[in-house]
């Protein structure tokens, strides 16, 4: 499986530099970059790397105040710190960082990296598989519903419910598409669009709309699900050998 990673540093070359060490490995996925703290987390709560490699030293925003706000996540990914500055070493690893790397980047050191991120993140798999819930509990007037995550299609809003439509039927939740898209990370879900997420084993096509846009079709389904400029690139990376 592969591993997603982030790569945040305000300079260019060092940022460049590590990405080309990290993509010599064939298991890893550099799925985005970043040059600041606050463009790094726009694209964090939108493509949840399972890995962020992180600068210190950055305007406004640093990566040690960066690290802060990732802890505060539900599932935070797992942080490794890169950086020239051997100092901040024992204040990184108070944010449970898994490695800090030094600049220039020896080859060996970031292979070593890679192998440690590798260990922990099947850890993390297997732990979440074991106590992640098999279904998903729907509240209705007579009582709760249990729903497989691999029988829905997609999850909606309209108006003050989040709608949930299954192979077999559909639900009306009071719960907000936010906490519903929480509780199914883990099963191959996408916000494909402020309003919509949608199982994407369940994707048939990707088909162009306007301005940017597309709709998506699914299997066994006969609505088309709209899919926002803002995330079409992001679900393709996501979709796509």
């Amino acid at each position: 499986m592969k591993i997603r990673v982030m790569v945040v540093d305000d300079e260019p070359l060092s940022r460049a530099e590590l990405i080309h060490l990290l993509q010599t490995h064939q298991h890893i996925e550099v799925i985005a970059e970043a040059d600041c703290g606050e463009t790094a987390l726009e694209k964090l709560f939108q493509l949840q790397p399972d890995v962020v490699f992180l600068d210190i030293e950055m305007a406004e925003m640093s990566g040690l105040d960066l690290a802060k706000i990732l802890q505060q996540m539900k599932q935070p990914p797992f942080v490794v710190f890169a950086t020239a500055y051997p100092n901040y070493a024992v204040e990184a690893f108070r944010y449970e960082a898994i490695d800090y790397l030094l600049k220039p980047f020896a080859e060996e050191q970031v292979h070593e990296t890679v192998m440690r991120l590798t260990r922990k993140l099947a850890e993390k798999r297997e732990s979440f598989s074991e106590i992640s819930p098999r279904k998903l509990a729907i509240e209705e007037e007579d009582g709760i519903v249990y729903v497989s995550p691999s029988e829905i299609l997609f999850c909606c809003r309209e108006e003050r419910d989040t709608v949930i439509v299954t192979t077999q039927n559909t639900y009306h939740s009071k719960i907000t598409l936010k906490d519903l898209e929480q509780k199914l990370k883990g099963s191959p879900f996408f916000r494909t669009h402020k309003s919509y997420l949608v199982n994407v084993e369940k994707i048939e096509q990707l088909i162009p709309w306007f301005n940017g846009a597309y709709q998506l079709t699914l299997t066994g389904c006969n609505e088309k699900i709209p899919v926002s400029r803002n995330y079409v690139k992001a679900l393709r990376k996501f979709l796509e050998l």
